[in-house]
């Protein structure tokens, strides 16, 4: 088993009423693992999950990236700002 920290911001931080979880994973899990239990936790999540970038460890990564323990994930939705 591997602890996996999360950290929520802007918009999925208020639909999670959370800035930060974490999670105990099997090894080897992935991201998409991460999506998927914040998905359990509140469906609204799921609205959002097309528009989401995902970085581990501040380096960006595609849903399939294999999760090591005590890495850090950043669940980041589309921002604006002119």
């Amino acid at each position: 088993m591997m602890t996996v920290h999360v950290k929520l911001f802007a918009m999925i931080r208020d639909v999670m009423e959370n800035n930060e979880m974490q999670f105990l994973l099997e090894e080897n899990s992935s991201v998409e693992k991460i999506l998927e239990l914040l998905s359990e936790k509140n469906i609204r999540f799921e609205e959002w999950r097309p528009h989401l970038r995902i970085a581990v460890n501040c380096e960006y990564v595609s849903s399939d990236f294999l999760l090591s323990n005590n890495d850090e994930v950043a669940i980041i939705p589309p921002v604006s700002g002119g």
